[in-house]
């Protein structure tokens, strides 16, 4: 904060008068409110920067105003992403009492049984604790692997890939398809969209 390292709880700032960075990138002057749903391709950090130099996904948003990805998805996962300005909403959409849906699409290798579809709805064992019960269902099966619909309202790391290992079905593709009640429509991956003031609002209600 103004060129010197904080390192001490509960220090505070004035946005508005200070200057802010956060890994050399300024994040003072947020401007007016942002609301972006980004089609997130394969090969982005979920992140404003990253130390590896690795593509961010902010780099795909041509705005004048600062925006930063609400929670995460992995480096090799595609599909819905929120960016935004609005920190409140952001910490209220990723905290995991208010139980906002995350729904996926996700390629696993073989064919889960029913039983094992179960075993997610129900919650599977994984290091960091049982997870939270899960919508999930078997969609369809191609030659080596099949494709399941899984919706998960925890934000843990890399959680869907480890529910699947924990069955015996590693992903091999994962796409997130809904956020929070945010659908892709007709977005290719790479492509973004300001959200509507109803869908905004409708955010903000949740």
């Amino acid at each position: 904060m103004n060129g010197r390292v904080v390192d001490e709880l509960g220090a505070k700032a004035d946005p508005l008068k200070d200057k802010i960075e956060v890994d050399g990138r300024n994040i003072s002057h947020k401007g007016p409110p942002a609301y972006i749903l980004l089609n997130k391709p394969k090969g982005y950090i979920s992140s404003v920067s990253d130390p590896l130099k690795r593509p961010v996904v902010v780099d795909l948003i041509k705005s004048k105003t600062r925006v930063f990805p609400v929670g995460r998805l992995d480096y090799d996962a595609e599909g819905v992403l929120l960016l935004t300005n609005d920190g409140d909403l952001a910490n209220r959409l990723i905290h995991p009492k208010f139980d906002v849906p995350k729904k996926y699409l996700v390629k696993v290798k073989d064919v889960p049984t029913q039983e094992e579809i179960r075993k997610l709805e129900k919650g599977v064992y994984l290091e960091d604790g049982k997870t939270l019960p899960a919508k999930a269902r078997f969609i369809r099966k191609t030659q080596e692997n099949s494709w399941i619909e899984l919706t998960v309202t925890e934000g843990r790391n890399r959680l869907v890939k480890r529910m699947c290992l924990a069955i015996g079905h590693p992903v091999a593709k994962l796409k997130r398809i809904e956020f929070a009640g945010l659908k892709l429509g007709s977005l290719n991956p790479g492509q973004y969209r300001l959200l509507t003031i109803k869908e905004v609002e409708r955010l903000k209600s949740l």
